[in-house]
């Protein structure tokens, strides 16, 4: 039977279409403009890309410390929606602001604050799935959005690229085309919230909490506790957040990296637009094959073909290089991905999902301030940014030899090891009270 989404539900993909418009702006068009003020105001290449590095990683890492608490507020009777829609205006002001500004310090504090309010959206958008289709659905309705957002983001982007590339023929000057592209992308996040905003309702709440921060926690601390005693969700949740951190890491630095070893900005902005269109497909494939192939298998192939782009990027010197860099990471970044989020499903215990899938958010959206502070130093103390970028590749190393241990210890069915956690089985129980 043919698979048909919903309106909610379609409701629920288009935000998916909006919000990455802001994630492949943040991957493309605002380092080479960062690039571009950082020249106005004599930074070198190196210590370019370390501040943008840096800028990435203290967004990620508030972000992991206040994720949560926002989610425990966010949980609330009646709280998801305006939560929701303060963190979408504040993004999208922010994201019209970093247009207005042409100190280098200044536009990486508003960018943190952009990043730091869309990463904060996400939350409350993937917390939001369960009001939004039945469980049956869940794996079919995110997949949507997931496949769609590569392809929806694109639209705001050709129009940014053609800006920024024909802005002069406009009579345009680069800081107008600028300004006039982060106007866009916000217009269109805000404008692609507004259906579902009419539309949501929040079903699924908890009971009223006095310390919101506090308790979120130390809800936090148990489900971590409980993790810990169940091996093979442990190690792969270790092993994840190290795979993925690299991941996210090229994602956050490569349009960085290729403007500090001096590519051309259109070359590096088309040969990302394609990484879009690879993924769409390469994801759905993926899909497929996990069918016929272990998921143990694939994924442990795209940690390895990761390690193996990480490598490649070390040696890069030439805009075709980076084509082919951008072909290779879409080939696999949307297959790690979505494989990683239907592997975890199948090992965690199904009745205690929410909590599970938070610690795992967590590790996704946090990781790559690790990642990014990683490149950003080791290229400052060497004065290397090759050296920089390779020192990605530990992350794999160290992902694929956490990934093997969590499929190895899988041997325990989801909710043995803590059917006998009387003290989970307590917070559960004060929780629904």
């Amino acid at each position: 039977m043919k698979f048909r989404l919903t309106k909610l539900e379609k409701h629920w993909v288009l935000y998916d279409v909006g919000n990455s418009a802001f994630t492949l702006l943040v991957s493309t068009i605002i380092p080479i403009y960062f690039d571009y003020l950082a020249g106005q105001q004599k930074l070198s290449s190196v210590n370019y890309l370390a501040y943008w590095g840096y800028a990435v990683s203290i967004a990620t890492l508030l972000v992991a410390l206040m994720g949560p608490a926002l989610g425990t507020i966010s949980d609330g009777k009646g709280m998801k929606k305006p939560i929701f829609f303060f963190s979408i205006i504040l993004g999208a002001v922010c994201c019209t602001a970093l247009g207005l500004t042409s100190a280098w310090l200044i536009f990486l504090i508003i960018f943190v604050l952009a990043k730091v309010a869309y990463s904060a959206s996400l939350i409350f958008y993937d917390s939001m799935l369960p009001d939004v289709t039945s469980e049956d659905r869940m794996d079919m309705v995110s997949a949507q959005g997931f496949a769609w957002g590569y392809i929806g983001s694109c639209i705001p982007f050709i129009a940014c690229l053609g800006l920024v590339m024909g802005g002069k023929t406009l009579g345009l000057s680069l800081k107008q085309s600028m300004m006039i592209a982060f106007l866009l992308v916000a217009l269109w996040w805000v404008g692609s919230s507004l259906p579902f905003l009419r539309n949501y309702t929040q079903i699924n709440y908890a009971s009223k909490r006095n310390h919101a921060v506090t308790d979120g926690f130390k809800s936090l601390f148990r489900t971590v506790k409980n993790i810990r005693r169940e091996e093979n969700i442990f190690w792969f949740l270790l092993a994840f957040f190290f795979y993925i951190d690299g991941v996210y890491t090229i994602i956050d630095m490569a349009t960085a990296y290729g403007k500090a070893l001096g590519l051309n900005s259109t070359g590096l902005l088309l040969a990302l637009l394609l990484t879009q269109f690879v993924a769409f497909p390469c994801c759905i494939i993926f899909g497929r094959l996990a069918r016929r192939v272990s998921p143990d298998k694939l994924i442990g192939a795209c940690i390895l073909a990761y390690l193996g782009i990480t490598i490649f990027a070390v040696f890069m010197n030439s805009q075709l290089h980076f084509w082919i860099l951008a072909v290779l990471v879409g080939m696999f970044q949307g297959g790690i991905q979505s494989l990683s989020r239907s592997y975890y499903a199948k090992i965690i215990p199904s009745e205690k999902s929410g909590e599970y899938f938070g610690i795992m958010d967590i590790c996704g959206k946090g990781a790559s301030f690790m990642g990014t502070a990683l490149v950003s130093v080791v290229s400052q103390l060497t004065g290397s940014i090759n050296k920089g970028v390779g020192a990605i590749a530990f992350l794999f190393v160290i992902g694929i030899i956490l990934f093997l241990k969590a499929v190895s210890v899988r041997t325990v069915k989801p909710g043995d090891a803590s059917s006998e956690n009387t003290e989970e089985e307590t917070y559960l129980t004060e929780a629904k009270a």
